[in-house]
């Protein structure tokens, strides 16, 4: 073989093997950073996609989609008023618990909607939040399957007292207020039931 011709190929197998090295390292960053991102999220878009390649598309999707709605933060204002709200709603709970149930929905839409989350039906809030709050979409969807439940009229009031904990962990989430947040995750379950003058003497 002419040496010229035996230099050409290895230098085309070295190029090809370099592309490919660059590409493997291209995908295994991609992986750990929406890994590190979505946290559980990952997995559960890889089972539902069926393969990673599907999977890291439409969660690198999801997450410009995200990065172009401009997400803010809330001011004090809007956070002191949300909050009162949730504790409105809260007290509701002991004795109305599928009516508290029901606005605890509409205030963590509202509140998400003030945020900058565009409205939208329930896979589409899911997916914007899982994108900077992975860690409590699964509770939300868990209240998707409470309000299933009811509907059908096989909800308990304990499985309503706890869509009301997983509404809970999300609004204080999105109110992002680090000493409210403290708060009403230090605050056990069992709260959710109790009376509102109770609830009222712990605020004073």
């Amino acid at each position: 073989m002419d040496p010229r011709v035996a230099w050409m190929l290895i230098a085309i197998v070295g190029v090809v093997a370099a592309a490919g090295a660059g590409l493997w390292y291209w995908q295994r960053q991609r992986t750990m950073r929406l890994r590190h991102q979505f946290g559980p999220e990952y997995d559960r878009a890889v089972r539902e996609a069926g393969a990673v390649s599907r999977a890291e598309a439409k969660l690198e999707a999801r997450a410009k989609r995200v990065a172009d709605l401009h997400i803010r933060p809330l001011t004090t204002d809007e956070c002191n008023r949300y909050r009162d709200a949730w504790n409105l709603v809260q007290n509701r709970f002991v004795d109305e618990p599928n009516e508290a149930v029901t606005e605890a929905d509409r205030l963590v839409g509202e509140v998400m909607h003030a945020r900058g989350y565009p409205l939208g039906d329930f896979e589409q809030r899911v997916d914007d939040i899982s994108v900077d709050h992975p860690d409590v979409v699964v509770n939300y969807r868990a209240t998707r399957d409470i309000a299933a439940r009811h509907a059908a009229g096989e909800a308990t009031t304990e499985d309503l007292r706890q869509a009301m904990v997983h509404y809970r962990t999300l609004f204080a989430v999105l109110l992002e207020s680090p000493e409210g947040r403290a708060r009403e995750e230090a605050r056990p379950a069992a709260s959710i039931t109790e009376k509102p003058e109770t609830a009222a003497k712990e605020r004073q």
